[in-house]
């Protein structure tokens, strides 16, 4: 599943190249794909005629502010506040993907957004998993995508502070991995990049989060930072079919510490990397560096 890394990579990418382009229609070939408005047409007119001003992230949600054109206007409506928004979760398969019309249709595609008179926007989604969302004009978005009031602080948010971490692990009685994944604890934090912070703040995954002492928390926070900043840099990661908005692989997996490499040696210390099973979730450490919750 892509996490924050992977989505903050497509925001980048659809702020460079989706910006200020009418969109001249659409095509839906899953219905189930549109989560909001039920009806595909209705969703189809909403987003017609309008142009995205600007794409947010929020936790892993991808959210786009649309402006209506008027009739025979070049210019935009100023969107203070947005005439409505695009809403996107990419789950665990999806993808966008800014290709030009004339490109053949992969089997997976499932949604079409027309941009101007040659490209377009395509959600590809070959487990079908993935959302999308046409929220109306006067609609506060969290009651539409209602997934968005659950989310916890952002990692790159000041908000993410030693304080509101502790705060949120303090009387929680489970494996510190577990609690990394619950997207109340941590927005965008998923498998991969737990398992990271947590090799380079020496926790091991099962330490429990009654457990944990001040100074762990502190480097659990510079680790998840870190971690998170380290991946965006390389572009995200590709373990198996994340892509950019280019259709471009991620770099981080080259360089990860320990996920999916099991029985590699450690990157600091040479130790084969462990990988066992935490609360039905693949889990990837190593027993030297992570033994004593020292500093790597």
């Amino acid at each position: 599943m892509p996490e924050l890394p992977e989505v903050e990579t497509v925001r980048r990418g659809l702020n460079q190249l989706t910006l200020n382009q009418e969109i001249t229609g659409g095509d839906v070939l899953l219905h189930r794909t549109i989560a909001y408005p039920i009806s595909v047409n209705e969703f189809l007119i909403g987003i017609k005629g309008s142009a995205i001003t600007v794409w947010h992230r929020r936790g892993k949600y991808l959210l786009a502010e649309l402006s209506q054109r008027g009739v025979g206007e070049d210019k935009l409506i100023p969107s203070s506040p947005p005439t409505s928004w695009l809403g996107v979760h990419l789950r665990m398969t999806g993808q966008l993907l800014w290709l030009h019309r004339d490109e053949p249709l992969h089997k997976h595609t499932r949604v079409r957004l027309f941009m101007g008179d040659e490209w377009e926007l395509r959600f590809v989604d070959q487990r079908t998993f993935g959302q999308m969302w046409w929220v109306p004009p006067g609609v506060a978005v969290e009651s539409i995508i209602t997934g968005l009031g659950k989310l916890a602080v952002d990692p790159n948010s000041p908000e993410f502070t030693v304080e509101y971490l502790a705060s949120k692990l303090q009387n929680r009685r489970r494996p510190i991995k577990t609690a990394l994944l619950d997207q109340s604890v941590v927005a965008g934090l998923g498998n991969i990049y737990a398992d990271e912070a947590l090799f380079l703040s020496g926790v091991l995954p099962s330490t429990l989060c009654t457990n944990l002492q001040p100074e762990q928390i502190e480097r659990l926070r510079e680790s998840i930072i870190k971690v998170l900043e380290a991946s965006i840099d390389a572009g995200g990661t590709t373990f198996s079919n994340f892509l950019n908005v280019n259709g471009v692989n991620g770099n981080y997996g080259g360089v990860a510490f320990v996920y999916n490499r099991a029985g590699e040696p450690c990157r600091v210390c040479g130790t084969p990397i462990v990988r066992s099973r935490l609360a039905g979730r693949s889990t990837h450490f190593c027993t030297q560096c992570q033994r004593s919750g020292g500093r790597v």
